[in-house]
C-alpha cells in the first residue's frame, strides 16, 4: 500500500505554503497520498490544532504519518520531533501540538475545565511512545529557512519515513515531550457536572470537552449562557432551537438547527457549559 501522509497547519490555502510541503513530500517519495486534515487552523493557535489532529488520526490506515506545523516558535529554540506510537508516526514542532495524543496512552495531569492552560511544560513519555528529537541535518533540505521549518525539515522527514529510514537516523531519543494540560470537567459545590466549549467547528456547533461517558443520563439539564437544554438529543434534525447533541467526536456539543450556536449565543472557546442530571 502506498504510504499515507496527512497535513495540519495553519498556513491556510490562499498561499503556496501548503503546495511546496507537497511538493517536497512528492519529490522525495512520489507514491505518497497527501491527505489534508485541515489547513484552517487559526494562526499559531495550538491547543486548537491538537483538538482537531487528536479527532482525525485514528482512523487512518496503521502506519500513517500526521504531519502537524502550527509553529509560532518556528527559529526558537524548540525541537522539532517525531513520535511514534503503535499504530502512526507523528512529526511536529515539540510545543504542546500532539498533547491529545500523549495523553491517550499515559493520562496526562489535567486542569478543572475551569482552567484553559495553552502553556506546554515537558512531560515523561508514557509506556508505548517512542520520539526523537530531528537534529541530523542530512535529512534537511539546505539551505534551511529560519521561517518556514514545514517545507525545510518537517515536510523532508515525513517523506523519508515511509522509505524506511529509522526514526534513529533522525536525531537522538527523547523522554520528554512538551504538553499542555488537557482541560477536563469537574462537580461543582452544586453537583453539576462543569465543562467548557473547546473548539467551534464550521457550522457553528460549540463541541465541548465533556465526552458522552461523562454525562449523568440523556434526560439532563444543559445550561450555557442564559440558555437551558433539556435533554440530550440523538441527531441534528431533532431538534429544535439550541440543542444538546452527542457528535461524532464523542463530545457533547450545542448545536443550532438551520442555524449557528456560535452567532447565537456570541459564543467563544472557553465558555462554561454546566449539566445538572
Amino acid at each position: 500500500m502506498a504510504p499515507v501522509i496527512t497535513l495540519t497547519t495553519d498556513f491556510g490555502i490562499r498561499d503556496a505554503y501548503v503546495a511546496s510541503m507537497k511538493g517536497v513530500i512528492l519529490g522525495i517519495n512520489p507514491r505518497a497520498i497527501i491527505v489534508d486534515i485541515s489547513h484552517a487552523i487559526e494562526p499559531q493557535n495550538i491547543m486548537q490544532a491538537a483538538f482537531i489532529l487528536s479527532t482525525a488520526y485514528q482512523y487512518f490506515p496503521k502506519g500513517t504519518i500526521h504531519l502537524a506545523v502550527v509553529d509560532p516558535g518556528v527559529g526558537s529554540r524548540r525541537k522539532a520531533i517525531v513520535l511514534r506510537t503503535d499504530s502512526a508516526f507523528f512529526v511536529a514542532p515539540d510545543n504542546g501540538i500532539l498533547s491529545y495524543i500523549v495523553d491517550r496512552f499515559g493520562r496526562l495531569p489535567g486542569k478543572p475545565a475551569r482552567h484553559l492552560v495553552s502553556a506546554a511544560e515537558p512531560r515523561k513519555l508514557p509506556p508505548g511512545l517512542e520520539a526523537v528529537n530531528i537534529t541530523n541535518e542530512q535529512y534537511w533540505h539546505q539551505p534551511v529557512s529560519t521561517i518556514f521549518h514545514g517545507r525545510d525539515i518537517f515536510a523532508h522527514i515525513a517523506a523519508h519515513l515511509p522509505l524506511g529510514v529509522p526514526m534513529n537516523k533522525f536525531g537522538s531519543a527523547l523522554g520528554q515531550v512538551h504538553v499542555f494540560p488537557v482541560p477536563r470537567p469537574y462537580k461543582n459545590a452544586r453537583g453539576e457536572l462543569v465543562g467548557l466549549v473547546l473548539h467551534i467547528d464550521g457550522f457553528g456547533n460549540l463541541i465541548t470537552n465533556i465526552r458522552s461517558s461523562n454525562l449523568p443520563s440523556e434526560k439532563a439539564t444543559i445550561a450555557i449562557g442564559k440558555h437551558q437544554i433539556r435533554g440530550i438529543s440523538r441527531f441534528y434534525a431533532r431538534s429544535r432551537g439550541l440543542a444538546a447533541v452527542t457528535g461524532s467526536s464523542g463530545y457533547l456539543e450545542i448545536s443550532l438547527k438551520d442555524g449557528s450556536a456560535e452567532a447565537f449565543l456570541a459564543a467563544k472557546v472557553g465558555l462554561e457549559v454546566r449539566i445538572a442530571g
